[in-house]
């Protein structure tokens, strides 16, 4: 890893939840490039990030695109000099869902809750490689554990396969000194998920775990993995109201 203060970059870092909460806790020793399609939320977090004195730059694109995310990493150098993390944050599902959703709708969501981590890890990689390595963290979610019905079966498929790509990534680390993990949460106690909450029947809520876990929690969790200099394709599951687990690592499969 680079010897100089670490750049760092979270995807959908404009949102008053999880995204915000890592980049505030990286910010603490790394320059923090906030990625976002809200431009004020983005801003927001980058006051936030400055008030408290760590260095921060916003900077808007749509992580399906190619050309903005090739662009977005060109601006994490070009601004601090290179970069060294990325967190995989970005994410959604609004309704309506597959298969019931018009093609293009549950297609974009499919595409940012997968292609978009795969093609910043992509664009990332050669940057990292200049700096002698790197760290990547994937924010999954439970939703791609197990065989449980889901609302969203895009999400839930895009998510298991994050979960999926992270493991098949483990040999990044012997390559090129870059090591992929996952964060798999369960429920997160950010603001949209408490008016989640607040919508739901009183069936509906009495699902709902005593206990959501902080961003913060998730936020020091990155943190955890990016400093692990021996932790390279581990999928770790963060669950609400139980013990967190890393998912052990199984002999390789027959192709």
């Amino acid at each position: 890893m680079h010897t100089e203060p670490r750049v760092a970059l979270v995807t959908g870092a404009g949102g008053g939840g999880t995204g915000r909460a890592i980049a505030v806790r990286l910010a603490k020793d790394s320059a923090v490039v906030v990625n976002d399609i809200d431009h004020d939320g983005g801003r927001h977090t980058v006051e936030l990030i400055q008030q408290a004195g760590g260095q921060a730059a916003y900077h808007p694109a749509d992580v399906t695109s190619e050309a903005e995310v090739g662009a977005l990493m060109q601006f994490a150098v070009d601004t601090f000099g290179g970069l060294d993390l990325l967190v995989n944050n970005a994410g959604g599902t609004p309704a309506p869902h597959f298969p019931d959703a018009p093609v293009a709708h549950w297609s974009r969501y499919l595409d940012l809750n997968l292609r978009a981590p795969m093609l910043c890890i992509q664009y990332a990689l050669p940057h990292m490689r200049r700096r002698g390595g790197g760290s990547v963290v994937n924010i999954s979610s439970v939703a791609g554990l197990g065989y449980a019905l889901h609302d969203s079966p895009e999400y839930a498929a895009a998510k298991a396969g994050l979960i999926r790509l992270t493991a098949t990534l483990d040999f990044l680390a012997r390559r090129d000194r870059v090591r992929v993990n996952c964060l798999v949460p369960n429920w997160i106690g950010t603001p949209e998920v408490f008016e989640e909450i607040a919508a739901m029947s009183p069936e509906e809520r009495a699902t709902v775990p005593d206990r959501l876990t902080p961003p913060e929690e998730i936020a020091d969790a990155v943190v955890g993995f990016t400093e692990d200099d021996q932790a390279a394709g581990r999928v770790l599951v963060c669950w609400s109201a139980e013990p967190w687990r890393l998912v052990p690592i199984t002999v390789r499969g027959d192709r």
